[in-house]
């Protein structure tokens, strides 16, 4: 009798605690999650238990029905472990074999049924045979679904483990049925409470990781805990074995087996019940289970790939602060925190987040004792550390102001090479404050990629800071050579005016020499007041080049100009044209001799025009032409030119989607080819 009432309280716990896991995976298919396909197992699972009861309790004639509904639940777990391998292949069909071994289970549960219906006498050895077999079939089925499914899914892993237990167990139980010809009744006590263990943990399992399927499922067990198992192990057998002599000399004589079943049932459901409601809770049973159960705290390669997809999002400069510090609250989970960024000697915050409004956060200046701790030992400093030493042995050079952040939890360097650039603090994450190996490699890993990332983007915004100055510098360099060339024109005419001041020809060729220049230097002042565009006009290239032929124009050494008289045009700047070319006749006429010649030639097509400037002057070496013509402030004009003209005139033939290009020999002259597009 008390044998029934202990087996009775066991299988009705057991049935509770199934019940519980169908409600579970229920409430899984409305968040979306695979595992919501073991439902309908889980809901058969607790009809045999209900039968079993019934049984106990003769209140229905359950075992007609038994061996039907104990082939079932084997055939109904063994159906949603193949579904969740068809969810989760990638093939449209799964292995031939795989289905074969799916079906086998079906056969013998409807043979169990044909018996149900005709109350077909169905020998012991048959039933333990069959039931085997289905236990055999359920358990290849799980491995199945570990080797193919489980791999980055930690509640599956969990589930696997459990049904492996289940199954094993009942292997045992109908295995020792068969050789003895009997169930044994502690063995069947006891399937009840191994169905209340694994039920217990696929539940917690189907509650705590149900948003942590995406984390990895590798298997192991952290050094402390491996380290407390192997005391733990001997107590406990020395225990066990106590409890299995104190158990037989009072199963008959006392009511301890109904006591003991009564608070693990009450226990179960109240863990249950506590879990599903305390989000709190049920984070820190999370952080608990990922860190002793699974290999890694953090599975580096999502955590990794989750960064770098924040970072390689497009952001302006300003926004680059504020990206960073969401990159790392998204794998720490920490509601708030700061930035700190060097600017000349101090470093200043540069962007807050879920920080109160009232908390004023100062400059910290560069030299401090904080910052070279950071700089020499890439510490992490963790102000609420407690007692312990090794996290707590630099706080004494925490800033006051760290103290007058509310829920501080930590501040860590932002270091590239030997440089600090910066440094970040976060307030405490609502489930696990707690700091371990892990979490401090991660952190100084994550402090130097951003590290690398803010230091990208102030080099970004110095590199755009210096084209703005690059361009300022090359307009200012165009007008000094300018005003070099306008200051030797009106030196010209000052030079004649005392000798030629009574010819009306030259007061006349004086005033045109003045206007010209008073027109060249408004085009200048122009060109300093706007980006240059509103001097873009539509050209005559023909006409272009005749003006500068003519500017430069002389007797000796002797000048000639062959031209298509094209009517080809050009969107550009005239003044910057037409000096363009003077730059390289004039180079021309000063490189040959009185009785040497320099001849301009154009051509046109449908497409280019080529301008040629061809002299037999002194030439230029081939080391010159590549490593000193084009440089800036390279000139071969001792005191009389800058050496920025040819590079001038290169920058604006680039402009002009046009190319250059220079063949010289020494002693045997030049040959400038100017090929600019042309409508």
């Amino acid at each position: 009798m008390e044998y029934d009432n202990v087996t009775f309280m066991a299988y009705v716990s057991a049935a509770v605690v199934s019940a519980l896991l169908t409600i579970t995976y229920v409430y899984q298919y409305f968040k979306e999650q695979n595992t919501a396909l073991f439902a309908p197992a889980a809901a058969v699972h607790t009809l045999n238990l209900l039968v079993i009861v019934a049984g106990i309790t003769h209140t229905w004639p359950a075992n007609d029905w038994a061996f039907f509904v104990e082939c079932l639940h084997y055939a109904i777990w063994t159906l949603s472990i193949y579904l969740t391998l068809k969810s989760s292949s990638s093939q449209a069909d799964l292995p031939q074999s795989l289905r074969v071994l799916f079906l086998l289970g079906w056969p013998i549960t409807l043979f169990a049924l044909i018996t149900s219906i005709t109350t077909l006498e169905v020998s012991f050895s048959v039933e333990a045979w069959l039931t085997l077999s289905m236990a055999v079939i359920g358990l290849v089925s799980v491995e199945q679904l570990f080797r193919y499914a489980a791999t980055n899914d930690r509640q599956i892993k969990l589930l696997c483990m459990n049904l492996a237990a289940l199954f094993l167990f009942d292997i045992y139980l109908f295995t020792h049925a068969l050789i003895f010809q009997q169930i044994d009744p502690l063995l069947w006590q006891s399937r009840a409470a191994v169905t209340i263990a694994t039920c217990l943990f696929m539940t917690l399992g189907g509650l705590l990781l149900l948003q942590r399927s995406d984390r990895p499922a590798n298997l192991t067990l952290s050094r402390p805990i491996a380290f407390y198992t192997t005391s733990l192990i001997a107590v406990g057998v020395l225990i066990t074995v106590l409890a299995l002599g104190g158990y037989y000399v009072r199963l008959y004589g006392g009511n301890w087996g109904t006591v003991i079943y009564s608070f693990v049932l009450i226990g179960a459901i109240l863990l249950i019940t506590t879990v599903f409601i305390s989000t709190t809770i049920r984070s820190r049973l999370s952080v608990l289970i990922n860190k002793h159960l699974f290999r890694h705290k953090y599975d580096y390669r999502s955590e990794w790939l989750r960064l770098i997809n924040y970072l390689a999002q497009p952001a302006e400069s300003s926004e680059a602060t504020e990206r960073a510090f969401f990159a790392v609250a998204s794998v720490t989970k920490t509601p708030g925190g700061a930035i700190w960024i060097r600017n000349q000697g101090f470093y200043e915050p540069v962007y807050q987040s879920g920080l109160p409004s009232f908390i004023d956060l100062p400059e910290e200046p560069v030299d401090s004792a904080f910052c070279q701790t950071f700089l020499q030992s890439e510490w992490v400093f963790f102000p609420d550390s407690g007692e312990d030493q090794a996290l707590s042995q630099y706080n004494e050079f925490l800033p006051s102001w760290a103290y007058n952040i509310p829920d501080l939890w930590l501040l860590f360097p932002f270091i590239v090479g030997d440089e600090l650039i910066g440094f970040m603090a976060l307030t405490k994450p609502v489930a696990d404050a707690s700091l371990t190996w892990e979490d401090l490699d991660l952190l100084k890993t994550m402090g130097r990629q951003l590290a690398s990332y803010l230091k990208r983007h102030q080099q970004a915004e110095q590199l755009a800071e210096g084209r703005q100055f690059d361009t300022y510098n090359k307009l200012v360099a165009f007008i000094i050579h300018d005003l070099n060339n306008l200051i030797a024109q009106q030196a010209l005419v000052v030079r004649n005016a005392e000798k030629h001041k009574d010819n009306p020809e030259f007061i006349d060729d004086a005033i045109h020499t003045i206007s010209n220049s008073v027109d060249r230097m408004n085009n200048l002042l122009k060109k300093l007041r706007t980006d240059g565009k509103d001097l873009v006009t539509r050209l005559n290239i023909d006409e272009v080049v005749k003006k500068a032929v003519a500017e430069c124009w002389r007797q000796n050494p002797s000048l000639t100009v062959e031209t298509d008289d094209c009517e080809r045009y050009i969107e550009a700047d005239e003044v910057r044209l037409v000096m363009t070319f003077t730059h390289f006749i004039k180079n021309a006429l000063e490189a040959t001799p009185d009785d040497g010649e320099v001849h301009v030639t154009l051509r046109c097509d449908n497409h280019d025009a080529v301008i040629t400037i061809e002299d037999n002057g002194a030439g230029m070496d081939w080391d010159f032409i590549h490593n000193r013509l084009f440089k800036p402030f390279e000139t071969t004009k001792s005191g009389k030119g800058m050496g920025i003209g040819v590079y001038l005139s290169r920058e604006y033939i680039n402009e002009l989607h046009g190319t250059l290009n220079v063949i010289s020999a020494v002693g045997e002259g030049t040959t400038v080819t100017v090929t600019l597009p042309i409508d």
